[in-house]
């Protein structure tokens, strides 16, 4: 099929900055583009082809526009699968697919699938709401502190909290939810695969995330990672062996923890695009999100080894802050070498929204962590 400057139209559900981001190289090869998100304001608006506002989790809305294109992707998880299967059945092809998606949409089921397929991960339990959980707090046979995670529409670490006493559970909604083991790690780390349909598969270096105490996100992105290279090789294998279970095909963020004793214990994936990948758009031969566009096109996937190290910096909104947003002083980063802003086009925001990030590249990278600290304290994104 001749994607390129041609009738072919490649669909994408979803419209925030991972879509935006995935545009620019769709742009670049001029293939035709239809987005569909709820929200009328969505970042990519400004660069598809065709914009459609519609609620993502219903059927319809998600099949009428599945009927419009050629290749349907995504770049959020909260889709209808009722729509894509349809849709594959149907002959679509959807990437990645349903059958791989709805082992991920939900953690409960995730975290079963490690298990069941022997994938490194820390011990859980699935409840089926939060009275259940309280119950096995109360008679002790959950031990204290561990992680809570509600099993489905959890993200930037919303959905998420550590649990130490029973206090902690007032005002966590009561839906299905799982008890996660606190894990005992010295790094927080991540390893993006790229696979396409044929079968053709890479890895990105394993990065380094640096994550904020309270909002639980990631605040720093560094690639590489500052660990043993016998590490990397094992995160790296471990990323591969759950890349072929999943059977996905475009990218799959596995992110994970290194232990004091150096094992690699899965924590969670993403079927998309993945902030940890961010520094890829300036530090890598190929961005994560031309190999992912490579990947459901089932063209050669690009080199996805670092020309320089990068850090990324997540821009996010300034507590105390709701509004029209403003990104107060950006305009004196804008001058130092090697430093490249990405703004999302958000209009307005809100403590802790993800708004934009900045890349750093440099040759050191200890002095590209430094600068990254430089900017985080330069610019605030306030209203």
């Amino acid at each position: 099929m001749n994607y390129f400057s041609s009738n072919f139209k490649l669909g994408i559900l979803g419209g925030g900055q991972l879509g935006k981001m995935l545009l620019f190289d769709t742009r670049k090869f001029d293939i035709q583009t239809y987005v569909l998100d709820p929200s009328d304001e969505a970042p990519c608006k400004i660069a598809c082809n065709k914009f459609f506002q519609g609620d993502l989790m219903d059927f319809q809305t998600v099949y009428d526009f599945g009927k419009q294109v050629d290749v349907l992707t995504f770049e959020i998880e909260l889709v209808n699968l009722d729509a894509l299967e349809k849709l594959e059945n149907e002959g679509l092809k959807v990437y990645p697919s349903p059958k791989t998606l709805k082992l991920i949409q939900n953690k409960g089921i995730q975290k079963a699938f490690y298990i069941a397929n022997n994938i490194p991960t820390s011990p859980s339990k699935t409840f089926n709401n939060l009275k259940s959980l309280v119950v096995e707090i109360v008679e002790s046979t959950i031990t204290l502190p561990f992680v809570w995670k509600c099993t489905e529409f959890g993200y930037d670490g919303n959905g998420v909290k550590i649990i130490r006493s029973l206090q902690d559970i007032e005002n966590l909604p009561n839906v299905e939810c799982i008890a996660e083991e606190m894990v005992e790690f010295k790094n927080e780390l991540a390893v993006i695969v790229c696979r396409s349909p044929s079968g053709e598969i890479k890895t990105y270096p394993v990065v380094e995330m640096e994550f904020h105490p309270e909002a639980n996100q990631v605040e720093y992105v560094i690639c590489p990672a500052r660990i043993d290279d016998k590490v990397a090789l094992k995160a790296r294998e471990i990323a591969l062996d759950v890349s072929k279970k999943f059977n996905h095909v475009g990218l799959l963020a596995v992110e994970m923890f290194q232990t004091y004793d150096d094992e690699i214990l899965v924590n969670e994936v993403a079927p998309r695009p993945h902030n940890s990948g961010h520094y890829s758009i300036e530090a890598s031969y190929t961005s994560q999100f031309e190999n992912h566009l490579r990947a459901i096109l089932d063209l050669p996937l690009g080199n996805t080894d670092s020309k320089v190290a990068g850090i990324m910096v997540n821009l996010v909104g300034e507590e105390g802050f709701s509004g029209d947003v403003i990104y107060e002083k950006i305009e004196k980063i804008v001058g130092w070498n090697g430093v490249t802003p990405h703004i999302y086009g958000k209009k307005q925001t809100r403590p802790f929204r993800k708004m934009g990030h900045v890349t750093i590249v440099n040759e050191d990278i200890n002095e590209a962590r430094r600068i990254a600290e430089e900017v985080k304290n330069t610019i605030r994104v306030i209203s």
